[in-house]
């Protein structure tokens, strides 16, 4: 008997010397597939208020125990008897109790934990249930038994902050804040309200806000007077590219525009219609040497040909896309200096690029820092899209602490940081 003890806890990798295993056996119900059983004896060698040995067995308990296992189509179930004992010395009534499961549960530590390993994948929560033998139910319990271990203190800030948004539960968005340098999240809340964002940064320490430097954002106006009432040392960033997003896109407002005041059948049309792409890349990275045929135009020209003929086409149009390359140069030579006679520009532009200048030059400061500091909310935007991902695997979440829980677990995984101290039982 020893031995088979010894030989199924080496199996099971089970280590609490105060169960015994007597057998095992496989058990195929009139409904269901066929599963293992492991039946064991669970034994309580002292009283657990006393310490007392002096104890009377009054019986077992029996439960049946969920394991992990190899083969999902063979669940595992250890069948275990706890002794209940009565104390002579203290008169009081225990039962036997071991690491390898909770009180009143049946569901084993091991699964769990091994439940809480495969929640740091993209993977839904059903094929979770469905490989460990468990239901859904279970899954959302153990993602919902790690969510305080997130709770952050209040007396630290890194020094490079990035400020965003994401879409979350309901539609509604939610706002993030990761460290600019080690791209870690510092937190995630509810609704990006001023007033909550106030009240949330309100409570770090003076210390721990006077060591922000830089936040960098997008052209939210709000986040701004954020920063200016909590980080009292903090430059506003205006991420790189929201600058570019919103000259791109006045540019390509203005060809449609320019291109609806030809005929379809013209060549103007189908030059400005077509390659709309082109009139957005950089003008250093078209094709200038080798023509090709486009049966659009019925030409055979090169991409830079496509674009110039293109712009000749409207004077504002050409202005604003020499503007916008002007931009491109500035701003990966990082020139400040050209980047703000190019806001301060007195070209004729589409009506919709002079908005998206003026709103620079209300913000020149923080754009002229985000030309001249290599930070950026690259890394932010590359976390949203995983989120992304996060909520497309589990078809939406309508429970907001169960998002954020697991979005930090599958960060937790994505880091790479080692073993996990949240698989820590």
């Amino acid at each position: 008997m020893s031995s088979l003890n010894d030989y199924i806890k080496f199996v099971l990798d089970i280590e609490d010397n105060n169960i015994i295993f007597k057998d095992y056996f496989y058990k195929i119900p009139e409904a269901g597939s066929k599963y293992k059983v492991y039946e064991a004896e669970l034994i309580q060698p002292a009283c657990p208020f006393c310490g007392s040995v002096d104890i009377i067995h009054n019986g077992h308990l029996k439960t049946n125990i969920r394991y992990i296992t190899a083969n999902a189509s063979t669940p595992v179930v250890i069948r275990l008897f706890k002794q209940r004992v009565k104390c002579r010395d203290c008169s009081k009534r225990s039962m036997a109790q071991s690491s390898l499961v909770n009180k009143y549960c049946s569901i084993s530590n091991t699964s769990k934990l091994k439940i809480l390993s495969a929640l740091t994948e993209d993977r839904s929560m059903t094929s979770i249930a469905r490989e460990h033998n468990t239901s859904v139910n279970t899954v959302q319990r153990v993602l919902a038994s790690c969510s305080h271990r997130f709770i952050d203190g209040y007396d630290y800030l890194p020094e490079h902050l990035a400020f965003d948004e994401f879409k979350g539960v309901d539609r509604k968005l939610h706002f993030i804040c990761l460290n600019g340098e080690t791209h870690e999240v510092i937190q995630i809340l509810r609704n990006r309200f001023k007033k909550n964002l106030l009240k949330y940064f309100g409570r770090f320490t003076l210390k721990a806000r006077a060591n922000v430097k830089t936040v960098t954002m997008d052209l939210n106006f709000y986040y701004q007077d954020i920063v200016r009432a909590c980080f009292p040392n903090a430059q506003i960033i205006i991420d790189r590219f929201h600058m570019v997003q919103m000259l791109t896109r006045s540019l390509n407002s203005l060809r449609v525009a320019t291109m609806k005041k030809f005929d379809k059948g013209t060549r103007e049309y189908s030059l400005l219609k077509s390659p709309w792409k082109l009139y957005l890349k950089k003008f250093d990275d078209l094709e200038k040497i080798h023509p090709r045929y486009n049966w659009h135009y019925k030409d055979s020209l090169t991409q830079e040909q496509i674009v110039m003929e293109g712009i000749g086409c409207n004077d504002v149009l050409d202005n604003s896309y020499n503007l916008l390359q002007d931009f491109f140069t500035a701003l990966d030579k990082h020139d400040t200096k050209s980047m703000k006679e190019i806001i301060y520009s007195k070209e004729r532009v589409g009506a919709l690029m002079h908005k998206t200048l003026l709103t620079f030059r209300h913000n020149l400061k923080a754009v002229l820092n985000g030309a001249s500091l290599s930070y950026s909310n690259g890394c932010l935007e590359g976390f949203n899209r995983k989120i992304k991902q996060i909520e497309r695997t589990a078809y939406g979440y309508s429970n907001f602490i169960n998002l954020l829980t697991r979005i930090r677990l599958e960060e937790n995984k994505i880091k790479e940081k080692g073993s996990s101290n949240l698989l820590i039982a």
